[in-house]
Parts: structure tokens; sequence; C-alpha cells
């Protein structure tokens, strides 16, 4: 076997082994054929030229895993093989994208499945629901509304409804929308005179999830518009989730005709977790992140936290802790966690601390963080790092792009405004920065 051979097949087979493979890319380099291997660039061919641009639009993703396989930067060209006149095959049909840029499309989180939902009686109800319209979307309950305080899992349910659904029939037209960023397109559409395309967009869905569907009260014309998107869908047989803090009784300034809508479907409230719900839920945010913890250790936490938040940031901030000098949480870590965050006021945390839990929490790894990777995920994440570095520890910009090899502080500085901005209009976005900083100053 040829020394490219050779390289190629090792980057290959430690592609298809690692958790952050793209799955969209794998299949294709897996039957890409390296031409030519210098000092800092490998040549390889594809099949044809959708495959050629397909990949060439994720050279940096490529490049980053390639660095992480050699330790050298390497970067990769693309060409296309010529079949020969004995042996032309027909052209590659045109490609398909993956299950996960479905999602993706649809404003899906890749945290959120059936397969890692905890059920219990305090859930229980809400998720025989959610089984209902899977099975039956648009014809079981329609809306589906489902209320309840901050971390009870409404959005973890709605979007394993969605993504269900979409398994089942990818085709299917879903889409999963904050309440608020409702409001904010429509605010944008009417300024850009763009109405039409809006409404384009909404009401011709199979599947709408509007999640904390309270922001809505009280705007007249967001509460118009999304009165006749809802009567779009529900009458061409489209099915409509909303989730809110609260039943539809005790939503203010909601209109009447709105009022009467949600009540329509079935409405459920999900009630705070009980600890054996508490308990699983910490299990299987352990399996997730790879962390070992034993039993003892889950009931100790789970006694003492009961949001379901708190339980993820206090597992995060136990393993950061622990991690390097134990194999696995026990019960000591545990307790010593308890009693030195018992009445102190914000710990006193180090940068490592910081992009160690960020890649706990996002799963990735910290090489890939500090990486020359410019890959969309991985340079959104590098900016969140960034962003919890100087403003939950004050380090300056150029401090800040240190310590995590960027060049000057500008890169900090834009990281700094694109995190703070997206926050203010993403909640889902808000809840895991909320998340992270709460297991970095733990307090009880």
């Amino acid at each position: 076997m040829s020394l490219i051979s050779s390289f190629w097949d090792g980057f290959i087979e430690k592609l298809g082994k690692s958790k952050d493979n793209n799955p969209v890319t794998y299949p294709l380099l897996k039957y890409a054929k390296p031409i030519e291997l210098t000092e800092d660039i490998i040549t390889v061919s594809v099949d044809s030229p959708g495959a050629q641009e397909f990949l060439e639009k994720r050279a940096n993703e490529i490049e980053a895993a390639l660095f992480d396989h050699s330790k050298k930067k390497i970067k990769i060209k693309f060409i296309i093989k010529i079949p020969s006149k004995k042996n032309i095959s027909p052209p590659l049909l045109s490609f398909e994208p993956s299950i996960e840029d479905v999602f993706v499309k649809s404003g899906l989180n890749k945290k959120y499945s059936f397969d890692n939902f905890a059920v219990s009686t305090s859930n229980q109800v809400a998720y025989a629901a959610s089984q209902a319209v899977v099975k039956n979307p648009g014809s079981a309950y329609n809306p589906l509304f489902l209320y309840g305080g901050v971390g009870v899992g409404k959005t973890h349910i709605a979007q394993s409804v969605a993504k269900k659904i979409l398994e089942l029939d990818r085709n299917k037209k879903v889409y999963f929308c904050p309440g608020d960023n409702f409001t904010n397109e429509l605010i944008e559409s009417i300024r850009e005179k763009a109405t039409g395309r809006f409404r384009k967009k909404y009401r011709y869905l199979d599947l709408l999830i509007i999640d904390d569907i309270q922001f809505i009260a009280g705007k007249n014309a967001v509460q118009e518009e999304f009165f006749h998107t809802f009567n779009a869908i529900a009458s061409s047989g489209g099915q409509i989730i909303l989730t809110s803090d609260r039943p539809p009784s005790s939503i203010k300034n909601l209109e009447d005709r709105l009022h009467s809508r949600f009540l329509g479907g079935l409405t459920v409230d999900i009630q705070p977790p009980d600890f054996e719900l508490r308990s699983a839920i910490l299990l299987i945010k352990a399996k997730e992140k790879g962390i070992e913890i034993d039993i003892e250790a889950v009931k100790i936490i789970a006694e003492r936290i009961t949001d379901c938040r708190g339980l993820e940031g206090a597992l995060l901030s136990i393993y950061a802790k622990t991690f390097g000098s134990k194999e696995k949480i026990d019960l000591e870590a545990v307790e010593l966690f308890f009693s030195q965050n018992n009445g102190e006021k914000k710990k006193r945390i180090n940068p490592s601390e910081v992009i160690k839990t960020v890649c706990s929490f996002y799963n990735i790894k910290q090489s890939h963080l500090k990486s020359p990777s410019r890959a969309a995920s991985i340079a959104f994440y590098r900016q969140i790092a960034m962003y919890l570095l100087e403003k939950e520890l004050g380090l300056t910009l150029a401090e800040v792009a240190g310590m995590l090899n960027r060049k000057d502080h500008t890169t900090a500085l834009h990281a700094k405004h694109k995190i703070g901005n997206l926050i203010l209009r993403d909640p889902n976005l808000k809840k895991e920065i909320d998340i992270i900083t709460q297991s970095l100053f733990q307090s009880t």
C-alpha cells in the first residue's frame, strides 16, 4: 500500500469512528480517491461536479479533521475523476440531505429527541399525547398545548414530536419557532413589504411549533397574523403544537378567538420532575456526555436540586472539578461539591474551566476549539467560549483571543457582540448559555 493510500485510509477510518465526524461529508469522503499528497496539500478525486461542489463548501471542516488526524495543517483539493471509455458509470444522483440537515432546516436542536426523554408521573400525560400526535398529526389533538414552569421539558417534547414526524417522512414541512421570533419575523416582513413571503413560509406547514406562545399576547397585528396562520394550517390537515409557561386562561391580553382556538385541542400541564425523574434525567445527561457517575452520587444531586437545568449544570460543574483526578463522579465528589458551594458566592474559576465546560456541554474536543479551523459549528462554539471568558471572568479581549489561539482581539470582540445579540433573539441559545454559566458558578 502506498504512503498516500495508507494516510487516507487511516484518516477515513478515524473519521468514521469519531463522534465529531460530519455524517453528511463522511459517505462522500469514504469513496473519494487520494491522488497526490505533498507537505501541505492532499488532492483527492470524486465522481461528479455535484460531489466536488458539496465537499468544497465544507473544506474547512474536513481540514480541521485532517489537522486532528495528522497534527499538521493540510489543505484539501478536490478534482473530478475522469472515467475510462471502457468503464463509464452513470452520473451520480443528486445528493440528498441527511436527516440531521433536515432537522437543522426545521429549526430543531440536536439535543432533543424521544430517545433521551425520561418519563414519570409528572409528564406521562404529555408524553402519551405527543405519541398520539406522531401517529395521527392534525387529527389526534390539534392544537396540543403544553404548559409548565421553566425546565420541565415542554420544548423537549415538542421538538421530539417534530423529529419523529420527519424521520417517518422527511418531506413533511415542519418548523419550530420561538414565540418572539414569530413576532420579530412578522415585524421585519412588514418593514420590508414582504408579508407574502412570511405567509408562504408559515401557512403551508404540516407541523408548526410555537415555543412560548405567551409572547404574542397584547400584540394585535401579531395575534391577527397568527390567527390566520393557525386556521390555514389546521384547515389543511396540519398539526399545531404550542408551549407556554401558563395555561391559556392565564395569558393576559390574549384575544378571545385565539383563546378559543387554544382550548380546542388538548391542554396538558407538565409538573416539575419528581425525584425519580430527576435521577433518570441525570443518568441520561451523564451518558450523553460520556461522564461516569455512581448511582448514589446521582441520588444526592437529585435530592438537592429540583430544577432540570440545574441538574445538568451541577453535573457539568462536578465533572469539571473531578476531571483528571477521578475516573468517575462518586459520592465523595458530590458531597465535597455541595459543602464547598453551601452559602458561597460566585466561586473563582480559571479560563480553562470555562473552555472545558463549553466543550463538555456541546460534546466537542478542546483541541478543535483551539485549532485553526473556521468550520461554522466549531467557530460558533468558540465564540460562545469567548463570550463567557469576557463576560463572566472579566478577561480583556486580547487575553480571550490568546486563550483560544486567535491572532488578535478583534475575533473576541466579534464573538462578544455576535453571541450577545443572538441571546436577545434566540431563547434556546440563552437557555444553553444559562446552563453553562450555572454549572460554572453553581451555588445551592
